[in-house]
């Protein structure tokens, strides 16, 4: 029986996954777009900051963009291939069609407001979803569900971009990062969220592709992500059919219907669920909600409770609301993650989507920051986004975690211990901003004017608001007069660099401009770091892989203007020693009036493990001083950075110190210096031998490919470990060398036509053969 047409538009919302059952009226046609300055200010008991965070082509970009429309934000439904969305404005991103950077919009829904971050789903940007991730009080989590958590892709998919992530293995692995290519950042992002605590919200995206699986994607969401499902939808049709989903809570059918007010999906009938119809569906949506309620009350004591006393003779009889509010605190303590299906692209299932956001994920005051509350109504926030714009200058994110931002007002930087002034305030929606007068806790501002601050400082009213808080702070803590205790909020994590290569501006009239551009973009992205080689005097740029790298290239040329040049990959290599060697040396210089003579005496041995160990005698660990063995200690590690063979680092040996003699007066300095030149001339007697990364590749590849991918294998010094069924695919798991496994991607989608997926993780570094490295001497000298 028809229950009721639900038309979900700006003017009317109205979707039955929310057992509230609100209705927002807006005064304003479909065809209007609301205004920035028309989104509600509602108590903070009302605010959501979310985030979007996915793997790469799961649909996070699609799926804020249907919220944008359905709250009335927009006036059309933009699209990832088309390059028309809202949060996707920048050049390189509607050219390649995936996330580079983060965007914040704002808009509200049934009287709450959202303010959102949709992040980027690529390896290389992991920095962009950390410091979203950082601010948030929850996330949604996107999943292609024809393929749960391990989102893999088919190679002729964005080839370009695959065979950049292949690079960006290459290079992680190594300087010894541990990365996989596509399904692995599905688990970089969740574990991302479980270290900030951040209560998580699943939404099964693509539930109409054929290969579409629920069980699988549930299961996968618990066995890789260790969390807990709570499914609150059951689909409604599979594959093409899909057509909409039964809410478990209220056992209501929402149906969308093709064809309907534009097919935009504003408008879906809802339904009560008929015996005599559909006695199929009746039954599944009967075992899943016993199910459902059976799973909440194995971990909410309060619902198992309720349940025990008033429902022991019909569980089935629990009603929505204390169903509802029980998912909530499970949601809140993250004992479970509830679970959502849809099509955002088919404009199915986003609207119960935002009314889960509105009932299960946490307002700002449920969050808890310790440090804000020694602040009061003082203002306390997070920079947590820097970017330049050519007209107004630094545009800083902040995250406001207690007190009112105003423009036009002096704040006080506590990380840089400065005072800026603040000259207008805006409200965040992509790269279209509007001013406003004020902003209350717990939102999400965009400020102008703020020169000095940075990713990761925090933002007070004043000196003496933050001088209040510490006396506050101390006072609870009961410390002495002589300790602080810190008022400052912890900043965002920046991941070391993975990635390295040289930039060169067109001519030396253009390095101050060149430097200028890295200075922004430096500013703008913490992840990106660059330097000087002191030999060569080249700039070397230090990214999170090939991508990141190629983006900022791009923008150099594009914002700035200058045509730059980049310099070769390069694999990094390692060095040990064969044989025990031992050797002296004597370093005697005069610096000044100052006579500096010393002895050392080592021998280098090697040993187990990635480090270099330093050990001494027993007469010389009693005799040497705290600071001369820092000196002896520090002179060893300078040694190891390069070592005799190709100037790579040194790792696996163990430095024996069985002799150091100084004169009078000479300096840790001199000491260290003599110890380096000791370990060179050691490690040169002991004998260098090069090892190369190897990785640890595995292929999934269908049985009629398998015979030439192992072929290849074999080619690439490759050894193969094992071969497993997977449903009809093979999976080879093989080890072969870095060096080897350049332009892998390009042959693996040449042998099996693009129908093959890979992912490399570092194993080990290994010993090369003396012949492979002869070979590699030659051709750094240029030789070959």
């Amino acid at each position: 029986m028809l229950w009721g047409r639900c038309l979900v538009t700006a003017g009317r919302q109205s979707c039955r996954c929310k057992v509230s059952f609100i209705k927002r009226q807006y005064g304003f046609l479909p065809d209007d777009v609301k205004s920035l300055r028309a989104v509600v200010t509602p108590d903070i008991s009302k605010i959501r900051n979310i985030g979007i965070m996915a793997h790469i082509d799961a649909g996070k970009t699609t799926t804020t963009e249907r919220m944008l429309y359905y709250s009335g934000y927009t006036r059309a439904l933009g699209d990832v291939d088309d390059g028309d969305t809202v949060t996707d404005f920048m050049a390189q991103e509607r050219e390649r069609g995936i996330t580079i950077q983060s965007a914040a919009v704002t808009f509200d829904w049934n009287s709450h407001r959202i303010n959102l971050i949709d992040t980027p789903g690529h390896v290389d940007f992991t920095l962009e979803v950390e410091r979203a991730l950082r601010v948030l009080d929850g996330a949604v989590a996107v999943f292609d569900a024809s393929a749960g958590v391990e989102v893999k892709k088919k190679i002729c998919w964005f080839f370009f971009f695959f065979f950049v992530e292949y690079f960006i293995v290459l290079i992680a692995a190594s300087v010894g990062c541990n990365i996989k290519p596509h399904q692995a950042q599905t688990m970089t992002v969740w574990r991302q969220a479980e270290k900030h605590s951040i209560p998580c919200v699943c939404f099964l995206n693509k539930m109409d592709k054929p290969a579409a699986d629920l069980k699988f994607s549930m299961e996968s969401i618990r066995q890789k992500l260790k969390a807990n499902p709570i499914l609150l939808q059951v689909p409604v049709g599979s594959g093409r059919n899909f057509s909409g989903v039964v809410d478990l809570l209220t056992n209501q059918k929402l149906i969308w219907r093709p064809g309907s007010a534009r097919d935009d999906g504003r408008v879906f009938d809802t339904y009560t669920l008929d015996q005599s119809v559909e006695p199929e569906l009746v039954q599944e949506v009967g075992e899943a909600r016993a199910a459902l309620i059976e799973q909440v009350a194995d971990v909410d004591d309060e619902f198992a409770e309720l349940l025990l006393t008033k429902f022991s003779d019909d569980f089935d009889a629990v009603p929505p609301v204390e169903l509802q509010e029980a998912v909530r605190r499970v949601t809140l303590t993250r004992k479970g993650v509830p679970v959502l299906c849809g099509s955002s692209l088919r404009n199915k299932g986003v609207q119960p989507l935002l009314d889960a956001i509105t009932a299960y994920l946490p307002a700002p005051d449920e969050r808890h920051h310790d440090l804000v509350r020694w602040y009061k109504d003082d203002l306390c926030a997070l920079a947590f986004k820097v970017l330049h714009d050519k007209q107004r200058g630094p545009l800083v994110f902040l995250r406001i975690y207690s007190g009112t931002v105003k423009p036009q007002t002096a704040v006080h930087n506590l990380n840089r211990n400065c005072t800026e002034r603040m000259s207008r305030l805006l409200v965040p929606f992509a790269d279209q901003h509007v001013e406003i007068p004020s902003m209350s806790a717990g939102n999400i501002a965009l400020t102008v004017g703020l020169k000095q601050t940075v990713t990761g400082d925090t933002i007070v009213s004043s000196k003496a608001s933050a001088a209040a808080a510490a006396r506050r702070a101390q006072n609870h803590s009961g410390t002495g007069k002589g300790e602080h205790p810190s008022i400052i909020l912890s900043g965002v994590e920046v991941p070391e660099p993975v990635f390295f290569c040289t930039i060169e501006p067109p001519s030396a009239a253009k390095q101050p401009d060149l430097e200028n551009a890295l200075s922004c973009l430096q500013r703008e992205d913490p992840s990106l770091k660059v330097r000087v080689d002191p030999d060569s005097g080249q700039i070397i740029l230090c990214g999170m892989g090939e991508l990141h790298i190629e983006i900022l290239h791009d923008r150099i040329r594009r914002e700035y203007g200058i045509e730059t040049d980049l310099g070769p990959l390069q694999v990094a290599y390692r060095e040990t020693v064969l044989h025990e060697a031992s050797a002296t040396n004597t370093l005697d210089r005069t610096v000044g009036e100052r006579r500096h003579v010393v002895t050392v005496q080592l021998t280098v041995r090697p040993a187990e493990g990635a480090v270099c160990e330093v050990t001494f005698t027993k007469e010389l660990e009693e005799q040497l001083t705290a600071e001369m063995k820092e000196a002896v200690k520090n002179g060893v590690d300078s040694s190891c950075l390069q070592g005799p063979v190709l100037g790579c680092p040194v790792q696996g040996i163990s430095a024996l110190i069985q002799s150091v003699t100084t004169a009078a007066g000479t300096s840790p300095t001199m000491v260290s210096a003599c110890v380096s030149r000791c370990m060179l001339k050691a490690l040169r007697l002991a004998g260098g031998q090069v090892l190369e990364p190897v990785m640890s590749l595995e292929v999934t590849v269908g049985e009629e490919h398998l015979s030439a991918v192992l072929g290849d294998v074999a080619q690439r010094r490759g050894v193969v470990r094992d071969i497993q069924s997977r449903h009809d695919s093979k999976v080879l798991l093989a080890s072969a060398p870095l060096a080897e496994m350049m332009g892998y991607s390009t042959a693996l989608r040449t042998l099996t036509s693009g129908n093959a997926t890979f992912s490399l993780e570092l194993a080990a570094y290994e010993a090369m053969s003396s012949q492979d490295q002869n070979n590699l001497l030659r051709r750094a000298a240029g030789l070959l």
